[in-house]
């Protein structure tokens, strides 16, 4: 059951070169999918309140419609991700327009906010053979994760379950900024950080964690 949650040690050591696990034994928040207005406010309120700093996957079209929502998350000290600029799956593209897909949303980030994009997470956390060397000639670091929360599935139980089972001092946790996870994104991170206190467990800065 564990590698519903946890991708296999397999996977991990066929592809060391992503980001499993942060480096430095503190955990890191990451969100999916945002901008989206109704949920990032919830996010970025919760963060603010315990002083955490997370790494947003955002998506492109997202960013678009909603720049002022992106100005927020950089004003408050977050740090954005490539999640692609239309959440397309790798594996359906050819290999121009997966460039394409990847370097329009770091134009983006660099011609309308000054911001020099550094990490990427495939959409739905699909990759390829391929995708590593892809990512690392466009001089960015592949950000997976350690611990999946399902809180998409809007069932406060399971990302319970996910936690209490599955959070490690270096997990890489996924969540997400979505329609689909706001009505339990504000009880999810809160857990999360219980759980961490419990623990004796601490939260680090993305550039930290991923070095």
């Amino acid at each position: 059951m564990k590698y519903k949650y946890n991708p296999p040690a397999i996977l991990k050591k066929l592809f060391n070169e992503f980001c499993w696990n942060t480096n430095n034994n503190k955990i890191l928040l990451t969100f999916d999918d945002g901008p989206i207005p109704g949920s990032i406010e919830i996010i970025l309120s919760e963060l603010s309140k315990h002083k955490i700093k997370a790494l947003f996957f955002c998506v492109g079209d997202n960013i678009q419609k909603y720049p002022e929502l992106t100005r927020e998350i950089l004003l408050e000290g977050h740090t954005i991700g490539n999640h692609t600029l239309n959440h397309k799956i790798l594996k359906t593209l050819s290999h121009k327009e997966k460039i394409e897909q990847i370097q329009s949303f770091n134009y983006l980030l660099r011609n309308d906010f000054g911001y020099e994009v550094k990490f990427f997470r495939p959409p739905h956390g699909r990759f390829q053979l391929n995708t590593n060397a892809l990512i690392k000639k466009l001089n960015m670091k592949n950000v997976m994760w350690s611990l999946l929360t399902y809180d998409y599935k809007n069932n406060f139980e399971l990302v319970k379950f996910a936690v209490t089972n599955f959070l490690n001092k270096n997990s890489i946790i996924v969540l997400h900024d979505s329609i689909k996870s706001k009505n339990i994104i504000r009880d999810s991170i809160s857990f999360i950080i219980d759980e961490a206190a419990n623990k004796n467990f601490s939260f680090g800065e993305p550039t930290e964690c991923l070095k």
